[in-house]
């Protein structure tokens, strides 16, 4: 595969700024490009450390950034805020949502998508809301909300139950995940969750994480998610979610345990991903054990999605030739990992943001940004 991308921003951490990552784009009216992320500011890089979302600007098209700087402060109730989602609402209006972790009675942790709105592109904000009313552990991923054809704001989620703290936080294991789908047909101002449940094929501990959708050009959905079975899993929706296909593996997207992000850029429509590249028995792995998040691959379709979903699959027909052709590494170093890519198109290219490992055993440390031109995939 051919490399592609060069660094143009590299957010590293220090000790009182332990983690930088789940990051967001958006486009402002102004031109300028915002990257929103989470900012961990207390003395612990963990899921539910001290964390709030900040941001960095672009005034040339991704090429150089502004210093940091504070977008939303958690409340006082909060653990932490974090994976941000900004998008253009269709009343024109600033949208993003987060997860905001809180804990409750000394022994639970809540994690719930909360949804708020700008109306000077982000300068201030509105009242936060609930995505959903039913509390409980949930997760969304970084950039992976979003505004379909018809205005609807798509926050897919994957529920995992209650989560009961045990001494110093660490979690005793709760419902295997389910996918669930809250939306809002109003630019947010009342939500709710549609009448479906997607659950895994497996009865295990894991379940199906951190999904995304992708809405088709026919308005037909996709939607794609984590789990630990070797392969990104998905579901189709042909009546705007309210119902969905049998959960199915794709087998051109193989992967560890770890995230996809698939979006429109330009005219090329990209995933990024992580394929499943090492041997289970390779003694690289994560500090919590799990397989190393590497490489971090560009995969391009050139028409549409469609191709993410059809071409040869029998060995004797080329197997995945036709897929492979079309990827690219963005990175290959395997002493470090990368994850939670984001992006967004810009003149001439767009732009990829990630979890850089920074030569740790965590992948949940910096963010690296990088900038691929169209003319490097031609």
């Amino acid at each position: 595969m051919k490399k592609i991308g060069r660094e143009t921003l590299f957010l590293s951490t220090t000790e009182k700024n332990p983690r930088n990552g789940e990051s967001t784009f958006v486009r402002l009216k102004d031109g300028r490009i915002c990257l929103a992320f989470t900012e961990y500011y207390g003395g612990d890089w963990s899921d539910h450390a001290t964390a709030r979302i900040s941001a960095c600007y672009s005034s040339d098209e991704g090429e150089t950034w502004t210093t940091p700087e504070i977008l939303i402060e958690k409340e006082e109730t909060d653990q932490n805020i974090m994976a941000p989602n900004l998008f253009r609402l269709a009343n024109g209006k600033l949208g993003m949502t987060y997860l905001r972790k809180a804990i409750v009675d000394n022994i639970e942790i809540t994690c719930m998508p909360m949804f708020c709105y700008s109306e000077d592109e982000g300068k201030t904000w509105s009242k936060r809301v609930l995505c959903t009313d039913e509390m409980g552990y949930y997760c969304i991923i970084n950039d992976g909300c979003f505004v379909d054809s018809t205005g609807r704001i798509w926050v897919p989620v994957s529920y995992h139950g209650n989560c009961i703290m045990d001494i110093g936080f660490k979690f005793e294991k709760y419902k295997n995940a389910v996918i669930q789908f809250a939306v809002s047909d109003d630019c947010g101002e009342t939500w709710r969750k549609l009448p479906v449940t997607i659950e895994a094929p497996f009865s295990d501990d894991a379940g199906l994480a951190e999904p995304g959708v992708f809405e088709f050009e026919d308005g037909t959905l996709w939607m794609y998610c984590r789990t630990n079975y070797g392969f990104q899993y998905q579901s189709f929706s042909g009546d705007r979610g309210e119902s969905w296909t049998a959960i199915e593996p794709n087998f051109k997207f193989t992967s560890p345990d770890a995230p996809m992000r698939i979006k429109n850029v330009g005219k090329y429509t990209v995933s990024l991903f992580n394929p499943r590249s090492f041997c289970c028995l390779d003694e690289e792995k994560e500090i919590w054990g799990s397989p190393k998040r590497t490489p971090l691959v560009c995969a391009v379709s050139r028409d549409g999605g469609r191709s993410f979903m059809c071409g040869k699959t029998l060995a004797h027909d080329g197997g995945f030739a036709d897929f492979i052709e079309n990827c690219y590494l963005l990175e290959t170093d395997k002493s470090d990992s990368y994850c939670y890519a984001a992006t967004i198109g810009v003149e001439g290219g767009f732009l990829v943001a990630y979890y850089h490992s920074a030569g740790t055993k965590v992948c949940l440390n910096s963010t690296k940004l990088v900038k691929i031109e169209y003319s490097e995939l031609e």
